[in-house]
């Protein structure tokens, strides 16, 4: 049985890319829309949209953005798909880390050149296929979930780091669609939430989420982690990814490779829950993941205010690598694929 959350984060209405705005949860609900190419490559880039699944569907939505744009310009087919290429180019640069931005601007410019079609024929297909995949996401998402809540220990406190929920996909979530779909069997479930610095997604987001579906949550500092393992307080981790490589290695928030040491140390079991489309298998290793680096002032600054001297200097890498021999199993839509990654996602992919 699937726990339903209230959440829709990204749907395709008239037209328009409607969104919940997540840069000012959990003060204010407002849902924007985007109607060009450049609104949607500002809302990925500053984070409106994030995620790496909303990410990808925000993509797609993109496409059909960018292709309605190009629709009354009198172009042949030829020069609607080199126009079409340059504004999938400039929406994959938004943010470089996330693979399924990638994947789903890629399968859409797939669809446009697959075969010549009168141009207005075309563009309906990308907003159809857009929308398929946006619902495809929720469908994927429940998969996961029912598949993670099999290792979930009766009566288990889950820890999670970031926001990997509703907020993160189209409506359900990658690791707490896991913790959704356990609690729906087993409502002694209980989760501690790391807050997430610097943007703290953990406590404005998951918080939010979690607290909305009724799920018991404790909010706790990126650095208590290890306290509470200690103690025997956790049971478990599970965290989204924003790509993960041939081998396994996992790009995640900034934060999650830290954690994911604590939990080897103490013998915690430590999941990724991602759909395939997260997947990278033309890399080899997480060396190759290329690692975004973010504003200085997301450090500098908490809601406005300045926090630490003038002049310091300041590094913001928006993601780390957690090497693969420190996770235990990659929850996915087919299934919970186990070491040797490489072997397991070579499967998954029939290859």
């Amino acid at each position: 049985m699937a726990f339903e959350s209230k959440i829709k984060t990204i749907e395709w209405v008239n037209n328009a890319s409607k969104m919940i705005d997540q840069t000012i949860l959990p003060y204010e609900f407002k849902t924007v829309e985007v109607t060009t190419t450049e609104g949607m490559y500002f809302a990925i880039k500053d984070m409106i949209v994030r995620g790496a699944p909303a990410i990808g569907i925000a993509g797609a939505h993109g496409v059909a953005l960018s292709a309605l744009e190009l629709k009354d310009k009198n172009l042949s087919y030829s020069e609607f798909i080199s126009e079409l290429e340059k504004k999938g180019e400039y929406l994959k640069s938004s943010r470089p880390t996330a693979v399924n931005l990638q994947w789903a601007v890629d399968k859409q410019l797939e669809l446009a050149k697959k075969e010549e079609m009168p141009v207005g024929k075309l563009v309906d297909l990308l907003i159809q296929n857009a929308v398929k995949m946006e619902n495809e996401d929720i469908e994927i998402n429940k998969k996961m979930g029912d598949y993670g809540a099999e290792v979930v220990p009766k009566g288990a406190t889950i820890l999670t780091h970031c926001n990997a929920g509703a907020l993160a996909t189209v409506g359900y979530g990658t690791a707490l669609g896991v913790i959704r779909s356990a609690y729906a069997k087993d409502n002694t479930i209980k989760v501690f939430a790391d807050e997430t610095r610097p943007r703290q997604q953990g406590a404005r987001l998951t918080t939010w989420e979690l607290t909305q579906d009724g799920i018991p949550t404790t909010l706790i500092t990126d650095g208590m982690c290890s306290y509470f393992m200690s103690k025997g307080m956790i049971n478990m981790v599970v965290v989204g990814a924003d790509r993960i490589a041939a081998n396994g290695d996992t790009a995640n928030k900034i934060g999650t490779y830290t954690v994911a040491i604590s939990a080897k140390y103490h013998n915690v079991p430590f999941y990724i829950a991602a759909p395939l489309s997260t997947i990278d298998i033309s890399i080899k290793s997480g060396k190759e993941i290329p690692i975004e680096e973010r504003s200085h002032e997301e450090v500098t600054h908490i809601n406005g205010k300045r926090v630490c001297a003038e002049g310091v200097n300041i590094i913001n890498p928006g993601f780390d690598v957690t090497p693969h021999e420190l996770i235990s199993g990659i929850i996915t839509e087919k299934g919970i694929l186990r070491p040797d990654f490489t072997e397991s996602i070579r499967k998954a992919f029939g290859k």
